[in-house]
């Protein structure tokens, strides 16, 4: 089985920090979300929450990557965690303010994601710093089920607080969280290898992109990522098909979790089993299997057959997850991991967030069936495509250590 990574204290540490910042940004979203509707009561106005928060996240990854490795990748993650806690207590205070004006807010959550840009790649790069080679694929998918784990608590404290005691205090524990991740960060002892010493250029800043577009294994597992979620995601029309498999908004609830139970279960699964051959063709097989789940999730008409569907989807999705994170971490050098973390940040955000606009423009042409059936065939033709485009991504064996992961 390898080594455990929860035998070195510095990996417990980040993921404390990472599971209680992940929860603090769930809850506060949640929050967020309700606040505003209730503000306005307009549906477009929650679109312009999303980008808020995307427009930063896209603007200032790549610069993001190169201060990831320029600087002490503690230190900067430890810095986020600190603006987190400022932007909840930000919207705590402008809450109880009693001010109604919208704009505010998305003021708030957009400095809010100028932290998020920096931190998912410190997070990201940091990890194989304080994890031996050994212990590291493990490693991965433990990360992975944490946050599967956190985004699945998150909104459901969030909504509680909101429900029984109000948004404000949905702020009140993000910021409390914040501040707990920031502590936990500032604990790490391992102090990172020099990465880069030189000033930010236009060439430095876009040296993460030229080595994701010369690495094949880099840029098939992330490009199947892409294009599969951006296809075959279901998620903003889950509303609609909660009203389709007539159930309310506990439905809808049950259907918006699933895929995040699948997910996490998965990645323990992963933790105690790693693949330890074909993981290639084992990647391309689940991508594949979660196209099938989509379709079959388009064409049901029962509920707890939807709901199993949608723990299909999570669950095979988390495969690709961990296969693509190990590899774009042991295949990338220290001194590039940050910009080369931005790039995978940027290509996931876009995933998530075109995925979920191009749902909601072929739900509204063609019906939510019909383009949730598209974006699963979509996923397969991606599939096949993929293994054709990239033959070194499908013949990956094990994913064991190249040389420039730290020993």
């Amino acid at each position: 089985m390898g080594a455990s990574p929860f035998a070195y204290a510095d990996f417990r540490k980040l993921q404390i920090a990472r599971v209680a910042a992940i929860v603090a940004t769930q809850a506060q979203g949640t929050a967020v979300a309700w606040d505003v509707l209730e503000r306005t009561h307009r549906p477009l106005d929650l679109g312009y929450v999303g980008l808020a928060q995307f427009a930063p996240i896209a603007g200032l990854s790549l610069i993001a990557g190169h201060a990831v490795d320029r600087f002490d990748r503690r230190r900067l993650l430890t810095m986020v965690y600190a603006v987190y806690a400022a932007a909840a207590a930000a919207l705590f205070a402008y809450k109880v303010s009693g001010a109604r004006a919208v704009w505010p807010i998305y003021a708030i959550l957009f400095c809010d994601a100028i932290g998020r840009s920096f931190g998912q790649p410190a997070g990201s790069a940091l990890l194989p710093e304080i994890v031996p080679a050994e212990a590291f694929e493990r490693a991965v998918a433990w990360s992975s089920s944490f946050w599967q784990i956190a985004t699945i608590v998150g909104p459901i404290v969030g909504g509680v607080l909101v429900a029984v005691v109000g948004a404000s205090y949905a702020y009140v524990l993000a910021c409390v969280l914040s501040l707990v991740s920031a502590a936990s960060a500032v604990r790490i002892e391992s102090r990172p290898t020099r990465v880069s010493e030189r000033g930010v250029t236009f060439a430095s800043v876009l040296a993460g992109v030229r080595y994701v577009w010369s690495h094949q294994l880099i840029l098939g597992s992330i490009s199947l990522d892409l294009f599969a979620v951006l296809l075959g995601g279901a998620t903003a029309l889950l509303p609609v098909f909660a009203d389709l498999l007539h159930t309310g908004s506990w439905g809808l609830g049950l259907l918006r979790a699933a895929p995040g139970v699948g997910a996490a279960l998965s990645g323990v699964w992963l933790a105690y089993r790693p693949l330890k051959r074909r993981a290639g063709l084992w990647m391309f097989a689940c991508v594949a299997g979660f196209g099938l789940a989509t379709i079959g999730f388009a064409e049901s008409r029962n509920f707890a057959l939807s709901l199993f569907l949608l723990f299909a989807c999570g669950a095979t999705d988390m495969v690709s997850v961990v296969v693509r994170q190990t590899l774009l971490q042991i295949e990338t050098p220290n001194e590039m991991r940050g910009r080369v973390s931005a790039v995978n940040l940027v290509f996931v955000g876009a995933s998530n967030e075109l995925g979920e606009f191009e749902s909601g423009v072929t739900g509204q042409w063609w019906g939510a069936r019909t383009a949730t059936l598209v974006g699963g065939i979509g996923t397969l033709v991606v599939v096949g495509l993929g293994m054709l485009i990239f033959p070194k991504l499908r013949d990956v064996d094990s994913l064991k250590t190249s040389k420039d992961h730290p020993s």
